[in-house]
């Protein structure tokens, strides 16, 4: 019987987990299966652009993996059973099961609340691609002079003001901080940030809590009311709930507690990349949910795989940080170089330069996705039980 390997979700760390996979093992050895509630590979990087109305490039998940061996079936994940090994599912058809011998958890995060009252009610987001539409229609209802709140000063909420300020000029935006605006950046890069917000005319509310979402705005933690017809919520991402649902071993964040090879440390047979994954970076810190994460965790895993399963030593890929990688509207943005730790170096990257440089690193994350298995090896490797098998047959 083949070796049976299922990949939940086909975001950049599962698809990215599939395609290298497929990449190092013999097809008459596995079955690699990718499971998606999506049709198309999501460019999740970009939804700030989708929600301002700009047209993605679409990619079909059956192109993406065609004549690779990888399977794609469309369902939803309902629930794992990491003791049965088996992956309940909902699709067109109704409910039903996958089995597996190893399991790649790349499911993902949505966006968090942080049990603040009026989120799901009043609020928006962009944690993923029918979200951003929804907001893109939202949008392009108000009429000029309407008001839009982003709450949470992060990469995300950065990028959604900016974004949003850009294409509709007409629109009064405004951000709100918990913090300092772009507080973790070098000294320059905050200074450009807030030069690109005056020119932007993006209002900035630092240092400030939002205590609960309105449909008329948002009212602070010391009760200011910042008003606003559209409120887009950014303030972080949390898990989906189904890991902890299981018996593997979680942390309070929902995120699976991993070795240094991304292996589930309760169920060996159970590997977790992407946001699903608590991995130790440089200094013994948890890895930040984010695409810069994400694929070092896939390939470290889909390398871990691949050597286990053939008996070749495990490869271990760089887990750290070099840069981030901040767009601020479509011709401008700021490319902080920072430590293996993820801390703020003096050097930078700023203005049009920056935007060309972080337009090129998401075409190339969405170009490696799109070709799964370029440079096919010549002779993939097959996994060491199978090949015993073939030997003692033939001998």
């Amino acid at each position: 019987m083949k070796h049976r390997i299922v990949v939940l979700g086909a975001g950049y760390t599962g698809a990215i987990a599939a395609g290298r996979l497929a990449r190092r093992l013999h097809p008459d050895d596995t079955e690699i299966t990718v499971v998606n509630a999506d049709p198309d590979f999501v460019e999740r990087v970009r939804m700030h652009q989708l929600a301002t109305g700009q047209e993605l490039k679409r990619s079909r998940l059956s192109d993406i993996y065609a004549g690779t061996g990888v399977k794609v079936r469309l369902a939803r994940v309902t629930a794992v059973d990491a003791d049965r090994r088996t992956v309940a599912l909902v699709d067109e058809h109704g409910a039903g099961e996958i089995a597996y011998d190893t399991l790649v958890y790349a499911l993902g995060s949505a966006v968090a609340d942080h049990g603040v009252p009026g989120v799901a009610e009043h609020a928006y987001d962009i944690a993923g691609k029918q979200s951003a539409l929804r907001l893109r229609e939202r949008l392009n209802d108000l009429a000029a002079g309407g008001t839009v709140l982003v709450v949470g000063g992060g990469l995300t909420g950065i990028e959604a003001a900016t974004e949003i300020a850009e294409a509709r000029p007409d629109l009064d935006v405004a951000i709100v901080a918990r913090g300092g605006l772009g507080d973790w950046l070098n000294d320059t890069a905050q200074q450009h940030l807030r030069e690109v917000f005056d020119r932007l005319g993006v209002a900035v509310h630092e240092h400030t809590d939002i205590a609960r979402v309105e449909a008329t705005g948002a009212v602070t933690g010391d009760a200011r009311v910042i008003p606003a017809q559209v409120t887009v919520w950014t303030a972080g991402f949390a898990v989906h709930p189904i890991a902890a649902a299981t018996t593997l071993e979680v942390a309070e964040t929902g995120q699976i507690v991993v070795d240094a090879t991304m292996r589930s440390v309760s169920h060996p047979d159970v590997y977790a990349v992407g946001d699903a994954g608590l991995a130790e970076g440089p200094g013994g810190k948890p890895l930040r949910m984010s695409c810069a994460s994400g694929a070092p965790m896939a390939w470290q895993a889909a390398d871990a795989i691949a050597a286990r399963l053939t008996g070749r030593k495990i490869p271990q890929a760089p887990l750290r940080y070099f840069q981030q990688c901040i767009s601020l509207g479509r011709r401008d943005g700021i490319i902080q170089f920072v430590t293996a730790d993820d801390q703020a170096k003096p050097s930078l990257i700023k203005g049009k330069l920056a935007a060309r440089y972080k337009e090129i690193i998401c075409k190339g994350a969405a170009w490696g996705v799109a070709h799964p298995t370029l440079l096919l090896p010549t002779r993939r490797r097959r996994i060491a039980a199978i090949r015993t098998e073939i030997l003692e047959a033939t001998s």
